[in-house]
């Protein structure tokens, strides 16, 4: 089993406008849905399409909070938040035909005794690999994600900022940067993959195992204790790029998941990722058959 631990979940609201944003002028649309969000959550929707048993956890609050769990439950995502006082964040991205514009609250401030109530829902459930992914709600360090990883027998993989990234203390199975994170991560340009494999293979001897970082349309790299892999990506409509790193890191765990070698989880990835941006919003689209034909996928490495 995979948990996905997401600390300061949204749910996510999406725009469709017919017509460019334009200053001082109402915008009216029919086009616009909600949907249950945050990072890790994310991954757990994606995982549950490409048939990995997951949970999500985390933690989540007010009539926003109970809102999003509602919506899990809806989908068959199975979910143990903890649940405090004070609301779950509301992320906005607005889609105009010319542009993506994203506007992200911050959040509440959570008490770090919540963290221990995690760690309980994670012992509880005992999976073999904890993804713990997006940011950190006011209140909660990155010493708490060490806690996490440290709290069980389970492997666990992050997806977090470049600054939390570099502030981590610990030895971890796997991250996922994507190109500005990996530049903050590491104090390097990246700008095109060959920069970034140079720059995830300094961060992986930070204490990651693997580092699996995306790079929009120029794909992903991974660097591994063996070698370092490019993978370009695919040739396809991006419709909406919110979810494009999470679905790339669920294709990549669940290739890892079924005992397959870190090229297939990186093909996995892009097709995974390839599937989702060609879709609005952050419900999972139907990722059947969504891997037969991921040997299409060129993985150069060395």
């Amino acid at each position: 089993m995979i948990a996905s631990v997401t600390l300061n979940p949204a749910v996510d609201y999406t725009v469709e406008l017919s017509e460019p944003l334009a200053a001082g002028q109402v915008a009216r649309t029919a086009e616009h849905r909600y949907d249950a969000g945050g990072k890790g959550i994310n991954v757990s929707k994606y995982l549950v399409e490409l048939g990995v048993e997951t949970v999500a956890t985390g933690i989540a609050g007010g009539f926003l909070g109970r809102y999003l769990l509602d919506q899990l439950s809806g989908q068959g995502i199975a979910a143990d938040f903890v649940e405090i006082d004070g609301g779950t964040r509301l992320n906005t991205t607005i889609l105009d035909g010319e542009g993506e514009y994203k506007i992200n609250q911050n959040g509440r401030r959570v008490p770090a005794f919540a963290i221990d109530e995690v760690v309980d829902v994670l012992r509880e459930h005992d999976p073999e690999t904890v993804v713990v992914a997006g940011s950190l709600p006011t209140g909660l360090g990155t010493e708490m994600i060490d806690l996490l990883a440290d709290a069980g027998s389970w492997e666990t993989v992050v997806d977090v900022d470049g600054e939390t990234l570099s502030a981590l203390d610990g030895d971890y199975a796997l991250c996922k940067p994507n190109a500005d994170e990996l530049a903050a991560a590491t104090d390097r340009e990246v700008d095109d993959p060959r920069s970034a494999t140079v720059a995830a293979r300094e961060l992986r001897r930070a204490g990651f195992d693997r580092v699996v970082a995306s790079l929009g349309g120029d794909g992903a790299v991974m660097a591994t204790p063996e070698q370092e892999l490019h993978a370009p990506a695919r040739d396809v409509e991006v419709v909406d790029t919110v979810g494009a790193g999470d679905a790339l890191l669920a294709g990549v765990l669940a290739s890892r998941a079924a005992g397959e070698s870190d090229a297939a989880a990186l093909r996995s990835g892009i097709a995974v990722a390839s599937r989702v941006v060609s879709v609005s919003g952050t419900r999972a689209p139907s990722l059947t058959n969504v891997l037969d034909d991921r040997e299409r996928i060129s993985v150069s490495g060395r």
